[in-house]
């Protein structure tokens, strides 16, 4: 299994991607969470990325695929894996498939989570995160037993400061725009799968295993 999670901020990509993770035993790979570990780690790429991004820069997309192919070579991602965020745009899509053609490697396919732009915003304001050992809430739908405090492990929640209303709007516009193309590319290569992300969790997770299943 060899798959992209497409949708916008707040669709729920990074919940689904770690329910399959579980499911299929193939790792998630986040593009931010690969630049975090790498500047962590004191990597060569995570050395320059940091140099960037200290400079206010955006991180460009050779050493983002640096890092994807680095993670790629680990050998839990032999067998399949989840790509969560990556790619953006139709740019960083064309440079994917040839890097997984250096592999040998092709898609299976790139499911899309198509989620009304209101829902996102009342999922992103509402998001709450502990502190301590970032299990996430939201005041609208599954808000904590006690306001603020996490029922995992009784540490606090935090709210991001970005995460209100106009910016959120504003990022989805910036989405809009970098997807459309991504979409056309991908049905261009029959392997476009859009599913409704509105819902129950466990029954979009469900959608989403059974169209896997069919690749």
């Amino acid at each position: 299994m060899r798959i992209i999670l497409l949708g916008a901020p707040g669709s729920g990509k990074g919940t689904q991607a770690k329910m399959l993770m579980e499911k299929y035993k193939a790792p998630q790979i986040s593009t931010g969470d690969l630049l975090r570990a790498a500047v962590s780690a004191g990597t060569e790429l995570g050395k320059k990325a940091k140099a960037i991004m200290d400079a206010g820069h955006l991180v460009s997309d050779d050493i983002v695929l640096g890092m994807i192919k680095e993670r790629l070579n680990e050998k839990d991602a032999q067998n399949g894996f989840i790509l969560d965020g990556f790619p953006r745009n139709k740019p960083q899509a064309d440079e994917l498939d040839k890097l997984l053609a250096e592999f040998g490697w092709s898609l299976d396919g790139a499911i899309l989570l198509e989620v009304d732009n209101d829902q996102i915003v009342e999922r992103i304001t509402g998001r709450r995160t502990c502190n301590d050992c970032g299990q996430m809430f939201n005041i609208f739908s599954s808000p904590s037993a006690k306001e603020n405090v996490c029922d995992k492990c009784g540490g606090l929640l935090g709210h991001r400061a970005d995460d209100n209303g106009d910016t959120i709007r504003k990022r989805l516009e910036v989405y809009a725009e970098q997807t459309a193309p991504l979409i056309e590319f991908y049905s261009s290569q029959d392997k476009l799968f859009k599913l409704n992300g509105m819902g129950e969790m466990a029954t979009i997770f469900n959608d989403v295993c059974s169209t896997i299943d069919k690749f």
